[in-house]
């Protein structure tokens, strides 16, 4: 970790010290993405209803159901604790203070309805805003990844970011979507990537995305806008406990309320900041 990611003790944005029960959180992390992992593929390719939530944003009863099983897994072992969930009428916001859990029970719902398997469910614990535990399923793809206080996993053995530093031999995912409204600016991430680095690829998954940044499979992933909690928190705590380093567009240690999200190897931090900072101004 970079000495510009670190956070000092007194910062508020500093990690919480690591409480009696947190190797019981990485355990019903994972106990929990995967009961909300098993409904939703017990679904998928299934023909599944799909129903609108806006222009570009699809929902079945698959993603209801799953997050209801993690849920329920969740309240077995933290029954007074927040849960931060993209469905149903969950809460949206992370707590600033205390204990919460931070659910995605399908990320990449669109892949999903169209039989891709490029998709997850994430659950995260969080304490004062930030992460101490995460866990990430992807059953189609037959990988989970794990996060605890300090060590990053996928399916049992220990991952690490890319050691990558030419550039032009780096692969960047533009994560996110873009409004119809902003698709210049999507149109200025695409471009802003190839022009600094050797490939692109778009995944349409962001808690797929971000574990490949730690598994080593991409040198970076950038978006400039503000990114939902579901979509983010797990998968970066994941990054960071492989060694790499996510920022704001600021390049300030990230948050869960933070403007735009740089996840990179750390050695090409610098180009992947600059990219996502080429996109909402034009360059």
């Amino acid at each position: 970790m970079t000495d510009r990611e670190s956070p000092n003790a007194s910062s508020p944005s500093s990690p919480p010290t690591v409480g009696r029960d947190e190797a019981s959180r990485v355990a019903v992390a994972e106990a929990a993405a995967h009961a909300g992992a098993r409904v939703a593929h017990d679904q998928f390719q299934s023909g599944i209803d799909v129903e609108q939530k806006g222009e570009l944003d699809v929902v079945t009863e698959a993603d209801r159901a799953a997050q209801r099983a993690v849920i329920a897994r969740i309240r077995e072992s933290f029954p007074d604790d927040a849960v931060v969930g993209e469905e149903e009428d969950e809460r949206k916001t992370v707590p600033p203070t205390g204990p919460a859990w931070v659910v995605d029970p399908i990320d990449g719902t669109h892949n999903y309805v169209r039989g891709i398997r490029t998709w997850a469910t994430a659950v995260a614990a969080v304490i004062d805003g930030e992460p101490v535990a995460a866990a990430i399923v992807c059953p189609a793809l037959g990988d989970v990844y794990l996060a605890d206080e300090e060590d990053a996993s996928r399916n049992g053995e220990p991952i690490a970011v890319s050691g990558m530093t030419d550039p032009r031999k780096a692969t960047v995912d533009p994560t996110i979507w873009w409004d119809f409204d902003s698709r210049d600016e999507y149109a200025r991430a695409c471009e802003a990537i190839v022009t600094r680095f050797g490939d692109m690829r778009r995944f349409g998954s962001a808690q797929v995305v971000l574990p490949l940044v730690a598994a080593g499979g991409l040198e970076a992933t950038i978006t400039n806008v503000a990114v939902n909690p579901w979509d983010s928190v797990a998968g970066v705590h994941v990054v960071r406990n492989a060694g790499g380093k996510v920022t704001d567009l600021d390049g300030d240690r990230w948050r869960h309320d933070s403007i735009g999200l740089v996840a990179s190897n750390g050695h090409l931090h610098e180009e992947a900041l600059a990219a996502a900072r080429e996109i909402g101004d034009g360059g």
